[in-house]
């Protein structure tokens, strides 16, 4: 007996959501599929190659278990295809049964407060970008040329970014950080690092290894005051508080016990502040931040006593968020397209029949990259139960070969991408820095992708 027609499904997007998607479409067995991985990008992986920071190699390692599933004989990758510009949703739905979108949240959430828009001030997502090597990334994007700066946020990617600016050039060089990165990083002439959180040290969404390495760095003190952490370990305010909670504390009062030792550089934890203005003229020169305190039913409120903190350069990290897909609903709140378990609704509740979402774009930017497998995996058991549907609607009326080829997409396949793969393990090789260095720019891509 022949094999029944497999189910066609596109994900859109090769991060780890939509690998994850992929990998659970292939583990099923209730449907034969087959599953192609549409990216903008000519490399897969998403934020594990570009979000992740370079010296976090334990995580990077990730991208080993979703090379697995790029390379499964019913999966096929194929990057520098671009949903919206190449084709949109009749298109893909002309040629597949289905589509999953996973393209995550790509930009970075504004403070709204007055001078946000001064050069110097930049979205952290920007720095990250740069850093990891984004093809859409300029050298002279940062010069780094300020002795003062600033990051607003309590979260990881906040850390991230101090961290990286922090280290010395010699602490980044066995890295996959761009040589012309790793050029201006050598070149800093950053010295004192702010990290301004508005809550407090318990309600900080750090996790404690990412603390943690802030208090190892080789080239910098970290700092805190003391008056900032004097919570009792037993008192009330630890009432509830999260194991991560209390380790994070216990760092925090190690480091104001102990004070600065002279590194050559400094981050310093502020807490209890919310950027209120970015002042300059020209560019920022510094923030002014009102202080904050939680009121009796624990929202957060301002004193009306501010300070300002130098500061030539802002990085703001409070958070990602999605962005409109042409064709689908969009929920301007909380930046996701609307779904009912993975099945795109538009604001009637009216199914949009054959889109899905999962990762971000669904849920929102929360979670840590594990999160997406199960997401992932929610997604798939929907569309498995949509599959006699979808197959009723019809075949496909045109092959993606067909669709891809009237695209005008110059696609990069998985070869393309063990080829770039190839080439950066070389590069590293030749400047004697660590397993890789990535190649910059669309253009290092296709020529390392033609041979």
């Amino acid at each position: 007996m022949s094999s029944p027609e497999p189910l066609r499904v596109a994900v859109i997007g090769s991060g780890p959501a939509g690998i994850y998607t992929a990998d659970a479409l292939t583990r099923q067995n209730r449907e034969h599929v087959a599953v192609d991985v549409l990216d903008r990008l000519p490399t897969p992986y998403g934020l594990v190659r570009y979000g992740v920071a370079p010296d976090h190699t334990k995580i990077k390692g990730v991208a080993r278990a979703l090379r697995k599933v790029l390379e499964h004989p019913r999966v096929r990758f194929l990057g520098g295809v671009e949903y919206g510009r190449h084709m949109g949703l009749d298109d893909l739905k002309g040629a597949y049964h289905a589509v999953v979108f996973a393209t995550g949240a790509p930009t970075d959430r504004r403070m709204g407060v007055p001078g946000e828009d001064l050069p110097g001030s930049v979205a952290a997502t920007d720095f990250v970008n740069w850093y990891c090597g984004h093809p859409d990334a300029e050298v002279e994007r940062f010069l780094l040329d300020a002795e003062e700066a600033a990051v607003v946020g309590a979260g990881n990617v906040a850390l991230d970014v101090a961290r990286i600016l922090a280290k010395s050039a010699d602490e980044l060089r066995a890295t996959d950080v761009p040589q012309p990165m790793l050029d201006v990083l050598a070149a800093s002439k950053v010295r004192r690092i702010s990290v301004l959180a508005r809550r407090g040290p318990l309600q900080a969404k750090f996790t404690a290894p990412e603390l943690r390495d802030i208090g190892q760095l080789a080239n910098a003190d970290a700092v805190v005051d003391p008056a900032e952490v004097d919570i009792d370990p037993n008192g009330e305010e630890m009432l509830g508080a999260a194991r991560a909670a209390r380790t994070n504390l216990r760092y925090l009062k190690e480091w104001a016990e102990r004070g600065p030792a002279g590194r050559a550089r400094e981050v310093r934890f502020r807490f209890w502040r919310r950027p209120v203005e970015l002042n300059g003229s020209e560019r920022v020169r510094s923030l002014t931040v009102e202080r904050t305190v939680l009121d009796a039913d624990g929202r957060l409120r301002g004193t009306g006593e501010t300070e300002e903190v130098p500061a030539g350069m802002v990085f703001r990290s409070i958070g990602y968020r999605g962005l409109p897909l042409p064709d689908l609903p969009f929920d301007e709140d909380g930046a996701t397209v609307p779904h009912s378990e993975g099945r795109v609704v538009d604001a009637s509740g009216e199914r949009l029949p054959g889109a899905y979402v999962a990762g971000w774009i669904k849920r929102g930017a929360t979670g840590v990259i594990g999160t997406n497998k199960s997401d992932a995996a929610a997604t798939v058991r929907s569309l498995m139960d949509d599959a006699d549907r979808l197959r009723a609607a019809g075949a496909p009326a045109e092959e993606p070969d067909a669709l891809l080829e009237r695209s005008g997409a110059e696609v990069n396949d998985y070869s393309g991408w063990l080829a770039i793969d190839a080439a950066e393990a070389a590069l590293a090789d030749r400047l004697g820095r660590g397993d890789r260095v990535k190649l910059l720019g669309w253009e290092e891509f296709r020529r390392a992708a033609r041979g």
